[in-house]
């Protein structure tokens, strides 16, 4: 089964995987060290990310580091920028009901 990219983030752990690889790409045991779960829990959740493409794999030597693909990030932020402009626009309306109502 093929997941897609808001599968992936909609689990907090990868979420937070990502944040972590946002900053400097990271090995799994690194990566385990920040979470209160197994290393292979840890690898679960990086081969989701890494089916969905929003990680890359590495080799460096004997280990292996995932970093972000940011170009899979554009299509997340891409798609909530139809909602991004309605909620502008809802705030907008509100804030013109707002000065209306002070006068």
């Amino acid at each position: 089964m093929r997941r897609d990219v808001f599968q992936a983030i909609a689990d907090p752990t990868r979420r937070a995987i990502i944040a972590l690889i946002a900053l400097q790409a990271m090995t799994p045991n690194a990566l385990a060290e920040n979470f209160n779960t197994t290393r292979q829990a840890v690898s679960k959740h990086l081969r989701i990310l890494t089916e969905c493409e929003l990680v890359k794999q590495e080799q460096q030597g004997r280990e292996i580091y995932y970093s972000l693909e940011i170009e899979k990030m554009k299509e997340i932020d891409s798609w909530l920028a139809q909602y991004r402009k309605i909620w502008e626009t809802r705030f907008n309306q509100l804030d013109q009901v707002l000065l209306t109502l002070k006068k």
